[in-house]
């Protein structure tokens, strides 16, 4: 320490008395590293006090009056300024020195403290959530899409259901998701691309259906809509917009709050979907024999952000829809 190192040599005369009733002494004290040093003329050290326990008994006063500890009965009593100066600066010097550990003490539990409760305000509710979406089961998951589709109606008005445009989608759906697990609803308003809803529908936005040429553009859309299913459970993305509420209710009572599904439907009309894992939506795409330029140009005309996309393209086959059919699929929200 400078202050320490400052005054490391300086020396004086005082008086010393080891109690109350003992007889005052003449003797030197000098600072050390970590201590006050109390000598004889002839250098003979008669006791040594810890610098940061030093307490002065007469702040203010002069001769200055020392003990090692504010109840000790040791004293030592010094006159020369200098000395008295320079043993207030030590002390100072020493005493904020120990605080420091103290304060970084301080410092780092608070910033534990708030490491914790940012855990539990961020984290745990999400992981909360992630963990409920994985212990719900599709019998229920299909339900809650079930009645989310039935809320989504209040924005996105009635699926679009036209018999001719309704067997069309049908066949699309049987040729894309060859499985049966998921269902392709078109609605007139509010979605504008897709949407995956718990248990397997997949909204999908009339424009999609309407503004292109060949069927191609919405299959890519719908592969997108299943890579993203892949990337993240539909379930917990609308469990985090419904809150720990409605996690924490499905937990324990298998059932979601009367207001969460209002909120899930308005998420889902406001939000823009995330982009699908490209490599993942190539795989989908190549693997159903669907030519990938289409949708490439379709999101981005200049084709310069899906080259990789459109590198990729090979020809469908088997078609994705007859002509008649496709038609028929553009027409399925009528007029």
């Amino acid at each position: 320490m400078t202050v320490l190192a400052k005054y490391q040599r300086l020396e004086t005369e005082a008086i010393w008395r080891p109690d109350k009733e003992a007889q005052r002494r003449d003797v030197i004290v000098s600072i050390g590293k970590a201590t006050l040093t109390i000598s004889t003329a002839n250098g003979t050290a008669l006791t040594h006090w810890s610098l940061p326990a030093i307490a002065r008994l007469n702040p203010g006063e002069t001769p200055a009056l020392y003990a090692p500890g504010q109840d000790a009965p040791e004293t030592v009593e010094v006159a020369d300024n200098e000395m008295i100066g320079a043993i207030e600066q030590v002390l100072r010097a020493v005493r904020q020195g120990s605080e420091e550990p103290s304060k970084l003490r301080s410092i780092t539990m608070a910033l534990i403290a708030l490491g914790a409760l940012a855990a539990l305000v961020f984290w745990v509710p999400g992981a909360i959530t992630r963990y409920t979406a994985s212990l719900v089961p599709d019998a229920a998951k299909s339900s809650i899409g079930a009645s989310l589709l039935a809320e989504m109606q209040r924005v996105t008005g009635a699926p679009c259901a036209e018999p001719i445009g309704a067997n069309a989608l049908k066949a699309l759906e049987s040729r894309l998701f060859p499985s049966g697990a998921t269902t392709l609803v078109v609605v007139p308003s509010a979605i504008s691309e897709t949407a995956e809803l718990p248990g397997g529908a997949i909204l999908i936005g009339r424009a999609l259906v309407e503004d292109f040429e060949t069927p191609e553009v919405l299959a890519g859309y719908l592969m997108a809509a299943d890579a993203r299913r892949d990337q993240a459970q539909p379930l917990s993305g609308l469990l985090e917009v419904a809150g720990l509420r409605a996690s924490l209710s499905l937990l324990t009572t298998a059932e979601l709050p009367d207001t969460t599904l209002p909120r899930m439907a308005e998420w889902l009309a406001a939000r823009a979907p995330m982009p699908a894992e490209e490599d993942a939506l190539l795989s989908r795409l190549s693997s159903a024999n669907i030519d990938s330029a289409p949708y490439a140009y379709a999101i981005d005309i200049s084709g310069e952000s899906t080259s990789k996309l459109i590198a990729a393209s090979q020809p469908t086959s088997p078609p994705l829809l007859s002509d008649g059919q496709w038609i028929a699929l553009q027409g399925i929200c009528g007029e």
